[in-house]
């Protein structure tokens, strides 16, 4: 990777981890960090459990990248920070957000973890930040793993020492339970037992999702927040979906993921085949230039539900869906609203995150189920300059918000997976 990037690169038992240590090193506790609405939960209780203030940016309605010229002029002059999210691997706009943050002199930070094979401008993803993280559980499939790479080669050991003081220590039994998760996940899908495990864990009480967000849990957050900088603290809202996320590494983990590293061109290839595929179908947004090996591409549908019915009932489960918005989730009492949310709110509702990989498998289940592509994006012209500090302008326009659709369920009535969302 760092031949990839040109920079040098940190292992991290986790992309979470290694984005809590790049915000503690460029940030100071009660910064504002501008980011995107349409994102993983548990990168927000990243960003909180390091003492920052999240501020939700304006998106574009294709893609949900950061829409830079929405953004108001009194808004960037507020911010510590700008964490780009390349949502499934579709890039920010990252050189303008580099030359942004030049010109305010705070930190671009690079949320990489759908994106280890995309390019913006002819440059890596990752290559434009202070920071970027980087996760090995999405195109590799290692379900553990990342790293964080830096502009400045001369920090690593400082970024190294903060590592290993969050490290955990590695467990024997942890180790051996990522070393037989393949065979057992292969055994239950052989069996056509997915339902079954899915009921049983409910039963017991170990299935953390109900619905596509998990439990903000506003008092208990509050209290955390409370006490921010501090990872212990939100621990249980950090580690949903990735309990081993401040594991350090045994053998069995490393030897694995450095066995599935090492395909990951031929992965990206057939990522980037699978993408143009879809990206011509009749639920895909326009598009221009080159395609991007996308981790999930997402189309845009009608109805969600729908779409994610008809898959399920051929064993596709649809996972990273990020709906509702954090602001809409999370609400002002722990996050700055975005000035223009009509766009995210399309973004969350429409987007179908399908595997490149099985892409004429979906299409041709979409085809058959009647499934019709989503209505046109809301207007997405700029909001006047805001007073006191954010706009609604485009909320009462669109006539979008706080109006979103119950949360899909599968035909089995189970929530929707995240899977390891964040890596």
């Amino acid at each position: 990777m760092r031949r990839r990037l040109g920079r040098e690169c940190l292992y991290v038992p986790s992309c979470r981890l290694g984005l809590y240590i790049a915000l503690r090193h460029w940030c100071p506790p009660g910064g504002r960090v501008l980011m995107s609405p349409v994102n993983d939960d548990v990168i927000f209780f990243v960003v909180l459990a390091a003492g920052l203030r999240p501020v939700q940016a304006p998106l574009r309605a294709d893609d949900a990248s950061i829409d830079v010229d929405a953004v108001p002029a009194s808004l960037w002059s507020g911010l510590s920070a700008v964490l780009t999210t390349n949502l499934y691997g579709n890039p920010d706009p990252a050189p303008e957000l580099r030359a942004r943050c030049d010109r305010l002199g705070i930190p671009l930070l690079e949320d990489a973890a759908h994106a280890i094979g995309s390019e913006v401008a002819g440059q890596p993803v990752g290559s434009f930040g202070d920071a970027s993280v980087f996760s090995l559980s999405k195109h590799t499939g290692a379900k553990t793993g990342g790293f964080l790479a830096i502009a400045d080669p001369a920090l690593r050991g400082t970024l190294e020492r903060a590592r290993d003081e969050l490290l955990q220590p590695t467990r024997l039994t942890a180790e051996l339970t990522y070393g037989l998760r393949p065979y057992a996940e292969a055994g239950v899908r052989g069996l056509r037992l997915t339902g079954a495990a899915r009921a049983a864990l409910r039963l017991l009480g170990l299935e953390e999702r109900e619905d596509i967000r998990m439990a903000l849990r506003p008092g208990e957050l509050k209290e955390a927040v409370a006490v921010a900088p501090a990872l212990d603290d939100f621990d249980s809202w950090i580690r949903v979906d990735m309990h081993d996320y401040r594991l350090s590494p045994g053998r069995t983990r490393l030897r694995r993921t450095e066995r599935l590293l090492n395909r990951l061109e031929p992965r990206l290839d057939a990522c980037r085949s699978g993408t143009e595929r879809l990206a011509a179908s009749r639920w895909a947004a326009p598009h221009s230039g080159p395609h991007q090996p996308l981790f999930r591409v997402p189309l845009l549908v009608e109805d969600r539900t729908a779409a994610m019915t008809a898959l399920a009932r051929h064993r596709i489960t649809t996972g990273y869906l990020y709906d509702p918005p954090l602001d809409t989730y999370a609400g002002e009492a722990f996050t700055d609203p975005s000035p223009a949310p009509g766009s995210a709110d399309y973004f969350a509702r429409h987007a179908l995150p399908v595997d490149p990989l099985r892409a004429e498998q979906v299409m041709s289940i979409l085809h058959r189920s009647g499934i019709r592509p989503a209505p046109p994006a809301p207007d997405a012209s700029h909001p006047t300059e805001p007073s006191g500090g954010t706009s609604r302008t485009t909320e009462v326009a669109t006539g979008l918000r706080n109006t979103a659709a119950p949360h899909p369920r599968t035909a089995a009535g189970h929530p929707a997976t995240q899977g390891e969302t964040g890596g």
